[in-house]
């Protein structure tokens, strides 16, 4: 089975074997699951990447944890005084105040006109009295609906156009009501869309101008208003046909009537369009801000998902294969120790070198997560290439030369020096390494395929690759008769592959962690190549491909 660059199957594995099973059974790690798939498969952006605190500790800095995201709203785009933001926060309050104002005008307007002290010459004033009874009652109600406005915005427009009407028919004029009509359709206009706006405000306000035309007392009133023939003494009904006879004045009448109700209604209108324009403008602000929030904590939580991973890849690549090797020098020096003390010390030597070399790798990665200074120059990038590890995501390819360390102290105040990473040249001591662990490896290519002719981040990719098959070869295929190891570079491509003829030893059953296929596959994939392991004749086989430059990755 094939890993390539994006591919999103599991490397074949070896199946595990039972304990003490027979030579040529064979056994390796169950399949891993693949890492690079479930982070490609996590949830897309929804906010936000979230700012990722770094809690500084003795030695360095821990490593940061991703923060939610703050939650951006309408209240904090705006900036609203004290006054305002109560308001906005008390909206019951805002609809009390409106009522009462609305109150106060149509009490002023319709209570208190000169019309009505006027009109009791022609009723009488118990007459006025009952119609001032009536408006005060549709004044009360009004402001009542006004309280509902915002849960039922073109309701309360309907019931103060019918208001308004019954305040035209009981006294002969709007009487303020023109008022709680606007702040009616106001609240339509910045709640609805245009449409629903427009047909309301055509409606209520159709239904006045019509009520002011063909309704008798309206035309008398405005008559007297504006002032009457003094010969006709208190004759209402006379005055009245002296308000219809005379068109002029009728039609004067009329627009002293129809003129507040429709500029009013207009610029309630236009007022109200505008704030929900501005509202969903800001709303339509809000969210692109909401999302790009989203999406930064996702980048976030993906950035540190990788930096997780790389971190246990490059632990796995300096644990695994060290303290293998370890067990397998010590089992050995064991079984020497009785008949060939020379060759058991000297295994114990290669033992506590092994250790000590793994002990600085482990204190090196250890250093680098510490680190909370400057980045020092050995971990620049080359002019032209892009950041290395550091920017989040696992061995970029075109990252300059990688070392790792630090000037912390892991361990008191000693401090890990800054080391290169393993390169091809590095590769004879590694197989010796496995041949002074009693694996029976032979090369092919390892001097002569031009591999330090390749950049920092190819070599340290090729030298993963053949010790992390050479550690579970050890691991999973004890007593093997032979391991051979062949690097060959062709045209734009390098080729590793490692063999084993099958364990003729019983193999150990316990499980792996699976990382270490995982993360050689996910360095070849980087690269846009691809890893291919599976059985080989009785034994197994890795066999890695890579481009050998960056034009071809």
């Amino acid at each position: 089975m094939v890993l390539g660059a994006g591919a999103g199957g599991p490397v074949a594995a070896r199946p595990a074997a039972a304990p003490g099973a027979a030579p040529g059974a064979g056994g390796r790690l169950a399949a891993p699951s693949d890492v690079t798939r479930r982070l490609a498969a996590a949830p897309g952006p929804t906010w936000e990447s979230a700012p990722v605190e770094a809690a500084g500790g003795q030695g360095g800095a821990r490593a940061g944890r991703a923060t939610p995201a703050p939650v951006f709203t309408e209240q904090s785009a705006r900036r609203r005084g004290p006054v305002r933001r109560f308001l906005v926060r008390h909206p019951a309050v805002t609809d009390a105040l409106l009522a009462l104002v609305f109150l106060g005008w149509a009490g002023l307007i319709g209570l208190g006109a000169d019309s009505m002290y006027a009109l009791s010459a022609y009723l009488g004033g118990e007459r006025v009295l009952q119609m001032q009874t009536v408006l005060l009652a549709l004044m009360v109600v009004g402001a009542a609906a006004l309280m509902w406005r915002r849960r039922r915005p073109v309701v309360v427009a309907g019931v103060m156009g019918v208001l308004a009407v019954a305040a035209l028919a009981a006294a002969g004029a709007t009487s303020g009501f023109e008022l709680g009509l606007a702040l009616a359709l106001y609240t339509v206009a910045a709640a609805s869309s245009p449409r629903i706006t427009w047909v309301t405000a055509a409606a209520t306000v159709s239904a006045c101008l019509v009520a002011a035309r063909v309704l008798d007392l309206p035309a008398t009133v405005g008559a007297i208003a504006m002032g009457v023939d003094p010969a006709i003494g208190t004759d209402l009904e006379a005055a009245t046909r002296q308000a219809q006879a005379g068109g002029f004045l009728q039609s004067a009448v009329w627009y002293q009537t129809a003129a507040p109700v429709l500029v009013l209604a207009l610029l309630a209108v236009a007022v109200g369009t505008s704030a929900r324009n501005q509202r969903l403008h800001l709303a339509a602000f809000v969210e692109q801000a909401n999302a790009l929030a989203r999406e930064q904590e996702q980048r976030a939580l993906v950035a540190q998902a990788a930096e997780r991973a790389r971190i246990a890849r490059e632990m796995h690549d300096v644990v695994a294969h060290s303290i293998s090797v370890m067990i397998a020098l010590g089992g050995g020096a064991r079984a020497a120790v009785d008949w060939a003390p020379d060759r058991s010390r000297e295994a114990l030597d290669e033992l506590v070198a092994t250790g000590r070399a793994a002990l600085g790798d482990v204190r090196r990665v250890l250093g680098v997560l510490h680190d909370d200074g400057p980045r020092p120059p050995a971990l620049t990038a080359r002019p032209g290439d892009d950041a290395g590890p550091a920017d989040g995501r696992p061995d970029n390819p075109r990252a300059g030369d990688v070392r790792t360390g630090s000037t912390d102290a892991v361990h008191g105040d000693d401090p890990t020096p800054f080391e290169p990473q393993p390169s091809s040249v590095d590769l004879g001591a590694l197989v010796e390494r496995f041949r002074s662990a009693g694996l029976p490896v032979r090369t092919t290519g390892l001097a002569d395929t031009g591999l330090t002719e390749l950049d920092a981040n190819r070599q340290l990719a090729v030298y993963r690759v053949v010790q992390e098959a050479l550690t579970n070869v050890l691991r999973h295929a004890p007593g093997t008769p032979a391991v051979d190891v062949a690097v060959r570079r062709d045209a734009g491509t390098v080729e590793v592959v490692v063999t084993d003829g099958g364990p003729t030893l019983p193999v150990d059953a316990s499980p792996g962690s699976q990382r270490g296929l995982v993360g050689m596959c996910e360095r070849v994939a980087a690269f846009g190549g691809e890893v291919e392991t599976g059985p080989y004749g009785r034994g197994w086989r890795v066999r890695a491909l890579l481009p050998s430059d960056e034009g071809d990755a």
